[in-house]
């Protein structure tokens, strides 16, 4: 599919750029502005500072592990055959609200500078007891931004059970996003086969940051980052709440698809783990970046790093690793940046959605590089906190030049090139 992308990137570019000017949601005014009471942040997090990298750098280090070809085939032989993105896609039966539909204070949580340019909200009732995580597209799937014949959104969910001790489920939404009027959607549970393929558990951990890249499908946890095959999506059986294998069949806490993972990495020895993710196409060959997860108040600095993919035609998606196994950071920086939610690399800098450390308020949208940081200003005061209401991950689409998000119960888009004018 990558191939084909490659062939009709060029003839859709203009055409698409063209459409998304014409339809371009004005959100600036629906925007909550910032009070004056919150001062300018002083907190510079100045220049990213490069960090040697080598096979025995501690944090910077993932092993492989592959789940073995036997325990697919044993619990697509009990489910039913796997199904891909487009029989999903066919069984959307959700919608989400375009931004003129959505209530004042759910668009409070958007950027006040730059602005949205296009935004949707989540139903109550879709997410009430969740918490949203990472995005990807398929303009992270494939150069040509289509997955197919189609435009699509993942959107990471994470199951929120009131105990950091106990996490819960984590699902994603497959979005057609094909017509920008209409965005619909339905669930699948990311899940962990067991027993040999036998049966199946959830995932519990919280969705930190997530990629789709060829048929690959990255996701990032507490317990590592998980792999899933976006070819190998499962149907169940069972309509209960059970997860598994149940009386009568499988089950996916009620949702009709569940992903079973391929794999996971994780991390060699002590030192910090991935939390963001996102893709960067500006490099040969494409790149997997990644921030750790250090708290808003800690006086502790935050990593970067950036892994190569496989050049492997058998390991389509997959990080290059050597012959133990293990992946090794290409790259790495540190930034004196801290409660970093959202990370992104694209071309010489390097973008960090950072969240303020009382844990409510708009964060702030930081670009760095190796000389110099800078963040929007907006308001009387000249603050910085001009970001979303609840820093979230980070998507690139290349292909339309839109960067994605989500913040609280909104979905939103705006042009990369707009956050490089805010800042100056």
């Amino acid at each position: 599919m990558t191939q084909r992308g490659r062939h009709r990137r060029q003839r859709r570019g203009k055409a698409v750029r063209a459409f998304l000017a014409g339809t371009a949601l004005a959100l600036t005014a629906a925007a909550t502005m910032i009070s004056a009471s919150q001062a300018t942040v002083g907190d510079d997090p100045g220049a990213l500072k490069p960090l040697a990298v080598s096979a025995d750098t501690a944090g910077l280090r993932l092993q492989e592990n592959l789940v073995p070809q036997r325990t697919l085939d044993r619990l697509a032989s009990a489910m039913g055959r796997p199904v891909g993105v487009r029989a999903v896609l066919d069984d959307a039966d959700r919608s989400l609200r375009t931004g003129a539909g959505c209530r004042a204070s759910e668009r409070a949580a958007l950027p006040v500078e730059p602005a949205a340019t296009r935004a949707y909200c989540w139903s109550d009732v879709d997410t009430r007891g969740w918490q949203p995580g990472a995005v990807t597209t398929s303009g992270d799937a494939d150069d040509d931004g289509h997955w197919g014949a189609d435009r699509v959104i993942l959107s990471g969910w994470s199951e929120d059970t009131g105990d950091a001790a106990r996490p819960g489920l984590a699902r994603v939404a497959f979005i057609d996003a094909t017509d920008p009027q209409h965005l619909s959607y339905t669930w699948a549970l990311l899940t962990v086969p067991v027993d040999g393929g036998r049966s199946y558990r959830g995932l519990p951990s919280a969705v930190s940051g997530m990629v789709w890249y060829q048929g690959k499908l990255l996701v990032t946890t507490a317990d590592g980052l998980y792999v899933y095959d976006m070819h190998r999506v499962q149907r169940t059986s069972v309509a209960g709440t059970g997860v598994g294998r149940v009386r009568g069949g499988f089950a996916a806490d009620g949702y009709r698809y569940a992903l079973p993972a391929v794999g996971v990495y994780r991390t060699v020895g002590p030192g910090p783990r991935p939390a963001a993710l996102s893709l960067d196409r500006s490099t040969a060959p494409d790149s997997l970046v990644a921030s750790e997860r250090v708290p808003a108040d800690s006086e502790r600095h935050t990593r970067l790093w950036r892994w190569a993919f496989s050049p492997d035609a058998g390991k389509a998606g997959l990080l290059a690793t050597d012959s133990a196994g293990r992946a090794v950071a290409e790259e790495a920086y540190e930034s004196r940046a801290a409660g970093v939610r959202g990370v992104l690399s694209y071309g010489a800098h390097w973008y960090l959605d950072r969240a303020v450390g009382s844990g409510t308020g708009h964060g702030t949208l930081w670009r760095q590089d190796t000389e110099d940081a800078r963040a929007a200003a907006c308001g009387t005061d000249d603050t910085r906190r001009c970001w979303s209401d609840g820093a979230g991950s980070l998507s690139y689409w290349e292909e339309t030049g839109e960067v994605w998000s989500q913040s609280g119960k909104m979905l939103f888009a705006l042009p990369l090139t707009s956050i490089d004018r805010a800042v100056g």
